[in-house]
Order: C-alpha cells, then sequence, then structure tokens
C-alpha cells in the first residue's frame, strides 16, 4: 500500500517499509507477466530486457505520484528515471533508506554498478543490431526517405551519407521495384566510397484508406454539409455528394455516432445513419469552402476496423525486401498476432535470414498502443526490432491533444523493454520543403533526441536538414540521454565575480 500525500515530510522507516511492499508486488506480478511470455522468447539476450519490461508494467499501473513526492526531501526521486533498470533503481532506494534509518531489517542487496547500468548497454546493444553502427559525436541514428532522384543521381547517396544520414528509407507506396533497386545500388556504391555504413529500411505501404472515387467532381464543404460514403457512386437520384473508400470492406465495420477523419484530419464528420450500400457524414470540422480530393487519406478512429496488416502488394515488395533489404517497416500493425504474420511471411521469403531481417513496426492506432508490451515481446524475442511513432496518423486516431502523452508512453515502455524508437513524421517539414525552419520544429527536433532515431521526409533541401539535425542531436545529447540530465558544464553564463568596486 502506498503512503497517503505527504503534507508533512515523511520518515525514511515508513517510506522503506512502503518500498518494500511495492518492491514485493511489482517482483511477483511482473515474474508471472515474465512466465506468459517465455515461450515466445527465442533469443537470449533478450530475456533480461522482457523481464524488466514485465517488471515495468506491474510497476507503472501504480500512480507513484506520492511516493516520488516523498522521497524528493531525501534527495532520492530516482523513481522517475527507473525504465531500463527496474528492481536495480529500487534496490539502491530502499538500501539507502536503509542505511539512513539503520535498520536491521533484511534488505535486497545493493545492485553492483554493472547491474544498475546494463538496461542502458542493452539499449545501446539492440540499437546498434537494427540499425547498424555509427561515427562520430552522435548516439541518435539519421533516418532518410530517398527521393525518385536517389535511383537516378549516384551523388545524392554521397552527399547524404557525408551529412551524416545512417539510414535510408524507401517508401513502397511510392516509385517501383526497378526504381528502388537503382536507389540501393547507388546507396550501397556511395556507402563504399564513403566508408560510411547506411542500412536500408523498407517500409511497406500496408492497408491504408483512402478516397477512391468523389460525385460531383468538384466538392467544396463547409461544416453542416452531408456527404455519403458509399461502395459505389449513383449519380442518378441523389442529393447530397458522395466518395468511395479505397477498402469498400471497412464500410460494413462502421456504426452511427463514429467519427471520420479525411487528409489527415483536416476534415471531419460524424456518421449519423447507416445502410447497406454505405454511410452519410455530417461534416463537423473543415475550412469553410474546403475541396475534397482524391487519394486523400481516411481515418476512423472509433471504429475497430478488422483489416489484414499485410495486402497482396506487401506481400510481392517482401519478396523484393528479403533480397535487398535490412529491415521491414511494418504499417498498420495493431497485435502480437499481426508480428507473427510477418515473422511467417518473412519465413517464406527469406528462409534462413527470416530471424536476422529487423522490424520496425508503426504504431498509428490507440489499438497498437494496447498491444504494444505483446508485440513487443513477439517481435523482439525473435529478431532485431524497433518501433517507429508514426506521428501523423496516430494524432488523427488519438486527437492532437494526446500526442504528447502518448509519444511519451511509448518512449518509456521502449526504453523499459531496451527496444530501440524512432522519432518520425514531419521532423524539420519546414525546411525539408522550403528550406527555412520553424522555431517550434527546431524543440521537436532537440526533443527527438529521446529516441535512438529520428527520421526525415524527401524534400529539396533534406541535406540542409541533416546538417541541422546533426547539430542539434549532437549538442543535446551533451545535455540529455533519453530523460536523464547529463548536467553538463553550462557556459552560456559566467560563473559569478565580484565586482572590483565591492573587492576593493
Amino acid at each position: 500500500m502506498l503512503l497517503e500525500a505527504p503534507t508533512v515530510p515523511v520518515s525514511p522507516i515508513a517510506l522503506l517499509h512502503s518500498l518494500l511492499e511495492l518492491r514485493q508486488e511489482i517482483t511477483k506480478e511482473g515474474e508471472a507477466r515474465f512466465q506468459q511470455w517465455q515461450s515466445k522468447i527465442k533469443r537470449s539476450e533478450f530475456i533480461p530486457s522482457a523481464r524488466n519490461l514485465a517488471y515495468y508494467l506491474a510497476l507503472r499501473w501504480r500512480d507513484l505520484r506520492v511516493i516520488q513526492m516523498a522521497l524528493m526531501p531525501w534527495g532520492l526521486s530516482s523513481l522517475g528515471r527507473i525504465e531500463s533498470r527496474v528492481l536495480p533503481n529500487l534496490d539502491a532506494v530502499i538500501n539507502t533508506l536503509g542505511a539512513l534509518c539503520q535498520t536491521h531489517e533484511s534488505l535486497p542487496p545493493r545492485p553492483p554498478l554493472e547491474a544498475f547500468f546494463a538496461g542502458d548497454r542493452q539499449l545501446r546493444r539492440q540499437t546498434e543490431e537494427l540499425f547498424g553502427p555509427i561515427r562520430g559525436k552522435r548516439h541518435v541514428r539519421i533516418m532518410v526517405t530517398l527521393p525518385t532522384e536517389a535511383a537516378t543521381n549516384p551523388q545524392w547517396s554521397i552527399t547524404l551519407l557525408r551529412k551524416g544520414m545512417n539510414c535510408a528509407r524507401i517508401n513502397c507506396a511510392h516509385d517501383d521495384p526497378a526504381t528502388w533497386e537503382a536507389m540501393i545500388e547507388h546507396l550501397q556504391a556511395a556507402s563504399h566510397m564513403t566508408g560510411q555504413p547506411c542500412k536500408i529500411l523498407m517500409d511497406l505501404g500496408g492497408p491504408k484508406p483512402r478516397i477512391a472515387e468523389i460525385f460531383p467532381d468538384m466538392v467544396r464543404l463547409h461544416r453542416g454539409d452531408r456527404l455519403r460514403l458509399t461502395t459505389e457512386i449513383c449519380p442518378d437520384g441523389v442529393e447530397i455528394p458522395q466518395f468511395t473508400c479505397s477498402l469498400p470492406e471497412i464500410l460494413p465495420q462502421l456504426e452511427v455516432g463514429q467519427r471520420v477523419w479525411i487528409d489527415d484530419g483536416h476534415i471531419g464528420g460524424r456518421i449519423v445513419s447507416k445502410d447497406t450500400q454505405g454511410v452519410e457524414l455530417t461534416i463537423t470540422h473543415c475550412k469553410e469552402g474546403q475541396r475534397l480530393k482524391l487519394a486523400k487519406g481516411l481515418n476512423f478512429p472509433d471504429s475497430d476496423l478488422r483489416l489484414c496488416p499485410l495486402t497482396e502488394s506487401d506481400r510481392q515488395h517482401l519478396a523484393f525486401a528479403c533480397r535487398h533489404a535490412d529491415i521491414i517497416g511494418y504499417s498498420y500493425v495493431q497485435s502480437a498476432e499481426d508480428i507473427a504474420l510477418l515473422q511467417r511471411e518473412l519465413e517464406h521469403c527469406c528462409g534462413d535470414r527470416a530471424d536476422q531481417m529487423g522490424i520496425i513496426a508503426k504504431i498509428e492506432t490507440p489499438k497498437a498502443i494496447r498491444a504494444l508490451p505483446e508485440m513487443v515481446v513477439q517481435a523482439a524475442g525473435r529478431q532485431p526490432f524497433g518501433v517507429m511513432i508514426a506521428r501523423g496518423d496516430l494524432a488523427v486516431e488519438i486527437g492532437y491533444q494526446r500526442l504528447a502523452e502518448m509519444q511519451e508512453e511509448i518512449l518509456w515502455l521502449c526504453e523499459a523493454a531496451h527496444v530501440p524508437v524512432v522519432w518520425a513524421t514531419q521532423v524539420l517539414e519546414n525546411l525539408v520543403k522550403k528550406g527555412v525552419p520553424s522555431r517550434a520544429e527546431i524543440t521537436d527536433a532537440a526533443m527527438a533526441e529521446r529516441a535512438e532515431c529520428v527520421m526525415l521526409n524527401k524534400g529539396p533541401y533534406v541535406g540542409l536538414a541533416v546538417d541541422i539535425l546533426d547539430d542539434v542531436l549532437a549538442r543535446m545529447e551533451a545535455h540529455q540521454q533519453k530523460k536523464t540530465p547529463q548536467l553538463r558544464a553550462l557556459h552560456s553564463w559566467q560563473p559569478y565575480e565580484t565586482p572590483a568596486i565591492v573587492r576593493q
């Protein structure tokens, strides 16, 4: 049982008893969860990470704010940096409190230095296994999405590698296998020439719902307008605009009252009626007169959609990826079963190399967030694995006001599992597209230091963006590792000196 709110300083002996009880509870609960996972873990090196994750989940089911505040006056508020080392952190605090109390109670042994930093080293190892070694002053990798130009201009890859690109992303939703092969040939030649290693990620498109048809061709929307999402356009006798979805199997899964977002959340509506042919929406969010456009994405945040994350195109692209890529980007993954599906496909395509192929799961929905611990164990228990915070779709699905909160929780959970994270979507977007960064996105880039890799999208100024991101990440790493301050000396202010007139 945790302490009540500490309106007055709490005695160290009361804190000690609370922490001993907490340790007993999380060890019991965490070990039970770990035992459920153990049969899925094929890589022995992931066993300590899985156990630490199980203990972390048991710990964070509890509200620790009261006990954390009670520890602060004693200089022991280290539970806030416990992710990668749950038991060593707890045991260190317990032993220090025991020394303060001069108690003769039986305490867990004080953890050795090796145990205290083992989680950080394991995260570094898992990051290097997925993304390869890195040179220079920073540890955070930079991933760059390859433009079509990379297939025709060999100098593009040479320039980006020299600037600091560590991983190249090929978006399978664009271009074609011949173009991808040319990109990879130029990248490998550039890597050999520069001596700069570079992993190749092939990002599967997944079942992305988009607007397929619109009737009439020109539809401008206002709040309160009605729209019909239908399986088939019927021009005759229909008074309101219609549009279809590229994945018509979604429509029977929708229900009245659920929200529909269009074009990355720029247009929003709510379902007001349903029939066998589709649903009718009332527009609740949009700019006045905003145009409905073909191929724009659709999101259904309130709907529990049952879609296979591997499309037929994805399966075809996997065969190419198994011959040329190091990492698979997995879109719309929402469960451990989805991870297992990809692993079976990799066995089919890659044979003996299946367990060497890295997987990066793109977290895009609330369902994926809820299933993240099980997905981590299913994937990282078998092969190199990372998590991408796909902030574009995720923001639309959970609401922009919750994005920062969920971003933090994903970072914490992955650190507890010693799994690398990719910070993605619109990083330095203005800089990449226009050549001038906004102030907000520079701050966002600095925050990205807490991940293990940062993804830049393609644009005419991506080389400049890599230059600036490389500098920002190197500077921030000197100040902070994950969420732990490094306490580097600050040179922006000079030490205080007594004015000469006073010294005299």
